[in-house]
């Protein structure tokens, strides 16, 4: 069935074309009809299913010619690059529309975001933080809200947002329809869809998690400190054309981030410890090809939606099954083809074996040919964290004695600008002849010893 037979309005449909969907994927099929209807949706659906249009079209449908200046829409995810993402994905969709949507998340000021409480923008997209952030303030009311999704809620739960999405009920409208998507169901999840939710349809929750379809995943077996040069080694040879490189850490990102960098890759890096404005450019830069490599944890696993991206790289095995289905599923996004490679050390095994019992598979295992697996151990990628320790407090002391001396000099210049000048010298006073009466013109003249001239009166 063609996204025509859903029936939106023509001027969504236009978006609809704009975007390039050519047909519905199976997470849309089954859950637009029901949003649309004004059911509540209970869905599991995983990273590059087309979740994001199987919520956002039947809400702008329904948007279509109600009264403009009222928020009617709330989309909840985890992350601020998946807010922006879902953001600028509803103004796609609805720039043929007046419908408009505004993100709110954190790292950046909340003026902006301020306003567009107070004007009403027809959808707003947040994270849980900044959300309640706003909702101490006046201007934050949503008493006209008809819709609410929650958006990868499993995400919400490993993040630790479940009491924050709580306190966000409480100042929203008990009469909603409730759109509520993840990945997974843990019983957490469980529980508060049935607390949030009234006689939902349900989609897909007896499938088991699993990648996408599309994704061909293989093994590359190494060693951990060759992991960098097998990496630069399959960048040299062209295999990979653009990647998103999952590493464990942020230390590790930023270390082979700039072990790329000074091999002359395009390489930036994406983590919690960047600031807005950074990941915002670092994305940016990825997305229009001026990056070759972006470097990422998993922060950025449910957030960063690149078109076309042909490689993923897990360079750090994932603890967690769901984290590596989360990570490879940002390539083959909407129905296309990628590759997911993933670097495996001996001492990761362990959890690669987690990792295909949870894919029911087991993943094939590739030698990259005229590599040498026998090197010298390149330079460490991990510093110890016993060396981190004492780097950070040696450091810290030295810091502690330039603002120790610093101190001192500054309370010496001030003692000297706060010091009593001292007493000038003042000449012999003169005293009148006893008796009374003015100085005789010889004593006169022995208190005044020069003359104009310097010249002593003889």
């Amino acid at each position: 069935m063609p996204f025509s037979g859903f029936g939106f309005h023509p001027d969504l449909m236009r978006g609809v074309r704009d975007m390039g969907f050519a047909r519905p994927t199976p997470i849309q099929k089954d859950t637009i009809p029901p949003a649309m209807e004004g059911r509540d949706v209970l869905a599991c659906a995983m990273t590059g299913s087309g979740k994001t249009a199987a919520f956002l079209l039947p809400i702008l449908h329904r948007l279509m010619g109600k009264k403009p200046g009222v928020t009617r829409a709330l989309v909840v995810t985890p992350t601020r690059e998946l807010a922006a993402q879902i953001d600028q994905h509803a103004n796609d969709l609805a720039a043929h529309t007046r419908l408009r949507a505004a993100s709110i998340f954190g790292g950046v000021g909340m003026v902006p975001q301020e306003h567009a409480f107070r004007t009403g923008v027809d959808i707003l997209v947040a994270t849980p933080g900044r959300l309640l952030d706003h909702f101490r303030f006046p201007y934050a009311k949503l008493e006209g809200l008809e819709i609410l999704v929650i958006d990868e809620a499993d995400r919400m739960l490993d993040m630790g947002f479940l009491p924050d999405i709580r306190r966000i009920l409480r100042h929203l409208p008990a009469r909603r329809q409730t759109l509520f998507f993840s990945a997974t169901m843990p019983p957490p999840i469980l529980e508060l869809t049935r607390e949030m939710l009234k006689h939902p349809f349900t989609a897909n929750l007896e499938r088991a998690a699993a990648p996408a379809v599309g994704i061909t995943q293989a093994v590359y077996p190494v060693a951990q400190n060759l992991k960098a040069p097998l990496l630069l080694e399959l960048l040299r040879r062209g295999d990979i054309k653009n990647v998103l490189v999952f590493t464990r850490t942020k230390h590790r990102a930023n270390r082979l981030a700039e072990t790329l960098s000074r091999r002359g890759v395009a390489c930036e890096r994406i983590h919690g410890n960047r600031s807005q404005a950074q990941r915002t450019a670092a994305l940016a830069g990825f997305k229009s090809g001026r990056f070759r490599v972006l470097v990422a944890t998993d922060i950025a696993a449910r957030g960063i939606d690149v078109e076309a991206l042909s490689h993923v790289v897990n360079f750090d095995v994932p603890n967690v099954p769901e984290d590596y289905i989360h990570r490879v599923g940002r390539t083959a996004r909407a129905e296309m083809t990628g590759d997911a490679f993933t670097f495996v050390s001996p001492e990761e095994e362990g959890d690669l074996r987690a990792i295909e019992k949870a894919i029911g598979k087991r993943l094939p295992r590739v030698i990259v040919p005229d590599f040498d697996y026998r090197a010298a151990p390149a330079d460490k990628l991990e510093v110890p964290i016993a060396e981190r320790i004492a780097a950070i407090r040696a450091r810290k002391a030295q810091e502690r004695a330039r603002a120790k001396e610093k101190a001192t000099r500054r309370e010496a210049r001030k003692a000297k600008a706060t010091a009593p000048e001292p007493a000038r010298a003042h000449p012999p006073a003169f005293h009148a002849k006893p008796g009374g009466g003015p100085p005789r013109a010889d004593e006169e003249k022995a208190t005044k010893p020069f003359g104009r001239y310097g010249r002593r009166f003889r």
